[in-house]
């Protein structure tokens, strides 16, 4: 501890005298190369790394349809139906995506799909829905997703009123989008589709970015080319499938500030019948209009935002996000605490009202015939049901008090029963828990190692604690 003490001292007096990246970076190598050593033999000896491997265990249970209740259908998706869903251990809730494995193979989407899960299960943004499970039942492959109650923003728009709103409500959904767009381009993925119908609202009034189907991760000096996203929302470099880089989302965050200002698209009046090739000749050479809802800044941005050229596009400058967010529409904005996800919204959705058309409304989808499912289609089905996804479980346990509930150590920090080796297991109780686990114990019984038998004993007593359920 001395020593971990000394390093730290040693590290802040280097980095005040010569303040740069390499400094700092010599600074953290020795902390990590001293930590590593005898202080991570002790932690590896101590009763907190056998709590650790308990949660790590806990964390890599067997995810089926049985760790959830199904709920109502909240609408459906190109493959198949989203509904609500809670996890039986903990009572969190979540959006279920579900695609069904048929229409997927009829439809050659394997690849957007697993494209989709592997682009969420890198993204960690309070901007962006967040894949919290995956895995799959018999006739379909499940997304479990961060649960939206505030419906979209083309329900918003359109159907709650004047279409459009006011201007600051306009500035915060486009910060939001903003910052989320900033930490996918961070991860160097270009997410592609953007348009109110993939912006949701949370129950407090925040938005998130969803449908990830069409993001991809762009190789580092090396633009792509693809002609994807949905007509009226493409940037002509898109359009004229030219290669790009991030460019199409900063022309699709400038399609959405004119939409939610205007109440209409920018290159298509609402509802009109036009054909695509138009629309596309419009995007390419048209010139957008403004109304008197439009403000001087809020014009500004959309102009810089919406310039044909990538090159001279708002965004797409050295600056980057840093540019767009520096833009005087954003002037009220602050964007740490927007980050921080403690800056009020300004619409907090009614908690009993149904952001989203009846649900009896929405249509059926027919059953998939005349396609049959083979070993190739085993080998991709193992590879999208990856079970729970880290980040998101560790913060259900946060959030549903369940970490606080069951990581309880001895008084004055001794050991506990189940991290004693030399205290025989308790029976458990038939609980819920214990019904989780109990499939698991009876594989293992007669193959566990010192260390599982460890594990073991901690399922027990999780079983035995457990009052967070």
């Amino acid at each position: 501890c001395v020593r971990a003490q000394s390093l730290a001292e040693q590290c802040r007096e280097n980095l005040e005298l010569h303040p740069c990246k390499e400094i700092f970076s010599d600074c953290r190598k020795a902390l990590h190369d001293y930590l590593r050593r005898a202080p991570f033999s002790d932690y590896q000896n101590s009763m907190y790394f056998d709590r650790f491997l308990q949660w790590k265990m806990l964390e890599r249970q067997p995810i089926t349809k049985d760790t959830f209740r199904q709920y109502r259908v909240l609408g459906k998706g190109g493959f198949g139906e989203v509904c609500a869903c809670q996890v039986r251990a903990t009572g969190k809730m979540y959006a279920c995506k579900k695609l069904e494995k048929k229409r997927i193979k009829k439809r050659k989407g394997e690849s957007m799909a697993l494209n989709e899960k592997q682009i969420l299960e890198k993204v960690n943004s309070r901007f962006v829905v967040s894949l919290a499970y995956a895995y799959e039942t018999k006739d379909a492959l499940c997304l479990v997703l961060t649960l939206m109650n505030g419906g979209d923003l083309k329900f918003h728009i359109y159907s709650m009123g004047t279409p459009g709103f006011e201007k600051d409500r306009v500035q915060f959904y486009a910060a939001q989008i903003c910052c989320g767009l900033d930490h996918l381009h961070q991860e160097s993925i270009v997410y592609r589709d953007l348009k109110p119908e993939n912006i949701l609202l949370d129950d407090n009034g925040h938005i998130r970015i969803s449908d990830l189907g069409l993001a991809i991760k762009v190789p580092e000096g090396d633009p792509i080319r693809g002609r994807v996203g949905t007509v009226g929302y493409m940037a002509p470099e898109v359009i004229n499938n030219e290669r790009y880089g991030m460019s199409p989302d900063w022309w699709g965050l400038g399609c959405l500030i004119y939409e939610m200002t205007a109440g209409r698209s920018p290159f298509r009046a609402r509802k009109e019948r036009v054909k695509r090739e138009e629309v596309e000749k419009r995007v390419q050479e048209g010139e957008e209009e403004y109304s008197d809802k439009f403000t001087e800044d809020t014009q500004a941005i959309c102009r810089v935002l919406l310039t044909k050229d990538p090159k001279q596009r708002l965004g797409c400058t050295m600056e980057g996000s840093t540019g767009v967010k520096a833009h005087c529409f954003f002037r009220n904005i602050n964007f740490k605490r927007l980050e921080a996800g403690i800056q009020e919204p300004s619409f907090v959705p009614d908690p009993r009202a149904v952001y989203c058309k009846d649900v009896l409304d929405i249509e059926q989808f027919s059953t998939v015939k005349g396609v049959n499912l083979d070993q190739t289609d085993n080998d991709f089905y193992f590879k999208f049901s990856t079970g729970c996804v880290s980040i998101p479980w560790q913060h259900e346990m946060i959030d549903t008090e369940c970490f606080s509930d069951l990581n309880v150590f001895g008084p004055q920090a001794t050991r506990t029963p189940d991290l004693d080796w030399n205290t025989p297991p308790e029976p458990p109780r038939r609980s819920l828990l214990d019904r989780i686990f109990r499939r698991h114990v009876r594989t293992h019984q007669h193959t566990q190692s010192h260390t599982e038998f460890t594990l073991h004993t901690a399922m027990l007593h999780l079983s035995h604690n457990q009052t967070c359920v």
